[in-house]
């Protein structure tokens, strides 16, 4: 008697199980179906709204050495990107990396385009290092070797800056000077010559001006005060020495006058 009452207990717990698994199983289709079918939506919307932004214009500002389509390569676009996804730190991170460039600002237009404002970096001198030339910045940053016949008119550094690195940032110096005074424009050749601090030179139109290191405006402004006297006098000139802060040293083709 016992034993079939123990049987009967056992039969209804394991319906009792079987109805709360079932009723669990019910539950948890009836909270997954529905977030199936959002999930399955927003899949397909997702690949409508990427569609609809495919990059189809960049537009470029500010280049003027740079053409657009080497920025282009520069940012690795090559057609058909998506807007949406397109990484705006990525095209900044690798434009910045040319030496060319110094900002770059990048702006998305939807639904297609792309801005890409670029400031590139000024030319400042040219740098003749062992018969090689290299375009170079205000820093002394080396921009790119000079391979064309014709050379744009810019001040020359003969000079190293690997094996004379102050000397050649010295000369830079004497660049930006030569810039502000306005000297650049009134000369057809200017060629810095840095080797030694105290033997920095320049050759200006095949005049040799012995500069030396520091107080560059001054000796400059020296250097324009006594030109228009030469230019009076029609002194044939070998060199002009100004390494000396009380006294200029002319020395013209046969005698020196103090």
């Amino acid at each position: 008697m016992r034993a079939r009452k123990n049987v009967k207990r056992n039969t209804v717990a394991r319906k009792q199980r079987f109805a709360g698994s079932a009723g669990g199983i019910k539950t948890i289709a009836f909270i997954a179906l529905p977030l199936l079918i959002f999930a399955a939506i927003g899949y397909f919307a997702l690949g409508r709204v990427k569609s609809a932004f495919i990059l189809s214009k960049v537009v470029f500002a500010g280049n003027v050495h740079l053409p657009d389509e080497d920025l282009k390569n520069l940012a690795g676009l090559k057609g058909g990107e998506n807007l949406l996804t397109l990484s705006g730190w990525t095209i900044f991170r690798k434009i910045s990396a040319s030496p060319w460039v110094s900002h770059v600002a990048v702006r998305k237009e939807f639904p297609d385009k792309l801005h890409i404002l670029v400031r590139e970096t000024e030319p400042s001198a040219l740098l003749d290092m062992r018969g090689r030339l290299f375009i170079v910045d205000e820093k002394g940053k080396m921009l790119e070797e000079l391979k064309e016949s014709s050379m744009p008119f810019l001040p020359i550094i003969n000079g190293d800056p690997y094996q004379e690195k102050e000397v050649f940032s010295e000369a830079i110096s004497l660049v930006r000077v030569i810039k502000e005074t306005g000297l650049l424009s009134r000369k057809n050749h200017i060629e810095v010559i840095a080797h030694k601090m105290q033997e920095i030179a320049l050759n200006l139109d095949g005049v040799v001006i012995k500069i030396g290191a520091g107080e560059y405006k001054d000796k400059l402004s020296r250097l324009m005060e006594l030109e228009e006297e030469i230019r009076t006098r029609r002194i044939p000139v070998d060199y002009i020495d100004l390494r000396f802060a009380n006294r200029v040293i002319v020395k013209p083709v046969n005698e020196v006058i103090k």
